[in-house]
């Protein structure tokens, strides 16, 4: 752990906070705007729409500036964003706050890569743990970014307007620790210069296509029911607190792990620590059929969370086997646009299906995307242990 490191970690913390505060909030403010209930989460989509959209100019932008310069261009739209998300809050105007939250996805474009850029500051041997530890800096998001929206619900007249403002803060805050990191140079693409192998020979390679599906896979069902959650507790009458409290112990079961999720994998494998992250994706699903009480959320939101935490975790491990460095931008764009786009599908359909079929068949849906992750897990596997026998 060097400073660089440890500020990266606070930085994913701060990243965090908006992340968890949006998906928090802007459900129920899209409630309150949107002409029909189904579009309530329309505004959680259009956060993860514009990251898909943003990833690959955010791989560009990555190339011609640098992490460093990149990751501020990203802050600056986190900010603007914000302002505009609190705009539309106060005038009441469902249309900005879908342009304020897609314009956001930027942020949440870059903010994404701050797991690959942890790699990069340490040496080799220590990727697997770098990984993992900034990713568990969003344990900071997790114990704030609920409360935040808690504290600031209030806070002025239109509820929630002062969760957006109190973003913006976070915004400046988060500037100011990401110009403390030096990363390693870029390396200047001139014409003779390696452009490593073609996006299509990249992307053909099987630890590349399960470590895709896996992040996707994973980032997807976590969406799905955590954008879920405070519509359906909202709907069964629980207070925003209580929502929020489940919220919090959710993030902390997604980031808490990454303190020792590197050295599991190290010990056990990648794949075998991604196949817990499914086992226990089963188990939340399980908690969530069996009752709608406050104890059902919180274990089964807890256990998505570390399932999640699992999956990702993998996913970003086993990735760095597929490509190069002067392939990392190409690669890390397109993992980046799977996943955003994933969340954008999940995003929609959470608010769709729990206000339309019930918080139960949203649960049953999900044991889709959960199997294909298991599936290709084991493919994977198999492959693998037969590969060096043949050779």
């Amino acid at each position: 752990m060097n400073r660089h490191l440890l500020l990266l970690t606070l930085a994913q913390g701060l990243f965090l906070i908006n992340n968890v505060t949006f998906i928090a909030i802007n459900g129920l403010v899209g409630l309150q705007l949107a002409p029909q209930p189904w579009m309530a989460t329309l505004p959680v989509m259009g956060y993860v729409v514009g990251g898909a959209m943003a990833a690959p100019l955010v791989a560009r932008t990555q190339t011609r500036w640098g992490r460093r310069g990149s990751f501020q261009i990203g802050l600056v739209v986190a900010l603007g964003s914000a302002l505009l998300a609190a705009y539309a809050a106060a005038s009441r105007h469902f249309g900005l706050l879908m342009l304020a939250t897609v314009v956001a996805g930027y942020y949440n474009a870059n903010g994404q890569l701050y797991r690959f850029a942890a790699a990069e500051l340490v040496a080799p041997d220590w990727r697997e743990k770098a990984v993992s530890l900034v990713l568990a800096g969003g344990l900071l998001g997790g114990i704030i970014g609920p409360n935040l929206a808690a504290w600031t619900r209030v806070l002025l007249p239109t509820p929630f307007v002062g969760a957006y403002l109190a973003l913006a803060g976070v915004a400046l805050l988060a500037m100011g620790v990401i110009a403390g990191i030096r990363f390693p140079a870029v390396h200047a693409h001139a014409a003779h210069a390696p452009r490593g192998r073609s996006l299509g020979q990249i992307m053909r390679q099987p630890v590349f296509v399960v470590a895709t599906l896996g992040a996707a896979m994973g980032y997807g069902v976590m969406n799905l029911l955590m954008a879920a959650t405070p519509l359906a507790m909202d709907v069964l009458g629980f207070d925003f607190g209580v929502t929020a409290m489940v919220l919090q112990w959710h993030v902390i079961g997604m980031y808490a792990p990454g303190f020792f999720t590197g050295g599991l994998i190290k010990r056990f494998g990648v794949l075998t620590i991604m196949g817990v992250g499914v086992l226990l994706n089963i188990a939340c699903v399980g908690v969530a059929l069996v009752g709608v009480e406050l104890h059902h959320f919180l274990a089964s939101l807890t256990l998505l969370g570390v399932g999640w935490n699992f999956l990702f975790t993998g996913s970003t491990t086993l990735a760095l086997q597929a490509y190069r460095p002067e392939e990392r931008d190409r690669a890390q764009a397109v993992i980046n646009f799977c996943v955003f786009a994933t969340m954008a599908f999940t995003s929609f359909a959470s608010g769709a299906l729990v206000t339309t079929q019930g918080w139960t068949w949203l649960n049953v849906g999900s044991l889709v995307p959960i199997a294909i992750t298991g599936l290709a897990l084991a493919w994977l596997a198999l492959r693998q242990r037969v590969a060096p026998r043949i050779g």
